[in-house]
C-alpha cells in the first residue's frame, strides 16, 4: 500500500509506477539496479518479513539507503547514517527551456561521473542517466554543469544531481538548469519536486527563491544488513 500521497514514499511510488521497468523485487521490497540508484523501497509500515526480504534481496553486509521515509531498522541492524532533510515542491518555478542546456546521453556518462566526483551532489552511478532526462552546459567543450531527473512518482518528477564545476560557479548555471529541467517536467503535465539536506540552508534558500516551497521534513537513513540475521 502506498502512502497517502505519492511523495510520502517517493522511491516506492516510483518503482511501482513510472520506474517499474527498473524494479528488482522480493515480496513487498523493491530496489533499483545497483548501478542505477542505491535506493531501496519498503512498504509504508515494514514488518519483520519486509526487513527479512531486504536482507535476502541485497545480501549480508549490504548498505540499505532509504529515501525520505520515517522508519527504523530492527534490532541487530547497524544504522550507518541518519540525517534530516526537506522535501520541496514546485509552486511557481519559472520553468523555461535553455538554448545552452544540451541533453546528456550514455556517451557523456564518464564526464558526468567526473563532475559528480568534483562536486558531490549526491548519488550518481553509471546508469543513473536511465532514470530520466539529464541536461548539461559546456564550456570550451567540457561539461561544467548539469541537472536531471531522479525519482518519478506518478504525476511528479524529482530534480536531482544539480551541480556546477567549482571553477564556473557564480554564473547562475545551476539555476538555469533547474529551470530547464522543470520545463521538461511541466511539458509532461507533471510537477517538479526535490530534496535537500536540512543543513544545506543556502541551497534551500536558493530553491525557495526559485519558486519551490516546503512540503514536509524528511529523514534520510542508511542501514547495514547484518552479516547474520538475528534469531527471531
Amino acid at each position: 500500500m502506498l502512502g497517502r500521497h505519492p511523495l510520502d514514499n517517493p522511491a516506492r511510488s516510483s518503482l511501482l509506477g513510472p520506474h517499474a521497468h527498473l524494479a528488482e523485487r522480493l515480496g513487498e521490497v523493491l530496489r533499483y539496479p545497483a548501478d542505477v540508484s542505491p535506493f531501496v523501497a519498503l512498504p509504508d509500515e515494514p514488518d519483520e518479513r519486509a526487513w527479512h526480504d531486504v536482507a535476502a534481496l541485497l545480501g549480508p553486509g549490504s548498505l540499505v539507503p532509504l529515501a525520505a521515509v520515517p522508519t527504523s531498522p530492527p534490532a541487530g541492524w547497524e544504522v550507518v547514517m541518519r540525517g534530516s532533510g526537506v522535501q520541496l515542491v514546485d509552486e511557481g518555478v519559472a520553468a523555461v527551456p535553455d538554448s545552452e542546456a544540451v541533453p546528456l546521453g550514455p556517451a557523456d556518462v564518464p564526464e558526468m561521473l567526473a563532475l559528480v566526483e568534483r562536486t558531490k551532489p549526491g548519488p550518481f552511478l553509471p546508469r543513473t542517466i536511465e532514470l530520466g532526462t539529464y541536461l548539461g552546459i559546456r564550456r570550451a567543450g567540457a561539461l561544467v554543469a548539469m541537472a536531471g531527473e531522479r525519482l518519478h512518482p506518478p504525476g511528479w518528477t524529482e530534480i536531482s544531481a544539480v551541480c556546477t564545476d567549482p571553477g564556473h560557479r557564480g554564473q547562475g548555471l545551476g539555476t538555469r538548469l533547474v529551470h530547464a529541467v522543470a520545463a521538461g517536467i511541466r511539458a509532461r503535465d507533471e510537477t517538479p519536486f526535490l530534496h535537500a539536506a536540512a543543513t544545506n540552508t543556502s541551497a534551500i534558500r536558493l530553491y525557495e527563491s526559485l519558486g519551490f516551497r516546503l512540503r514536509k521534513e524528511v529523514t534520510f537513513l542508511a542501514a547495514r544488513v547484518p552479516i547474520r540475521e538475528p534469531a527471531s
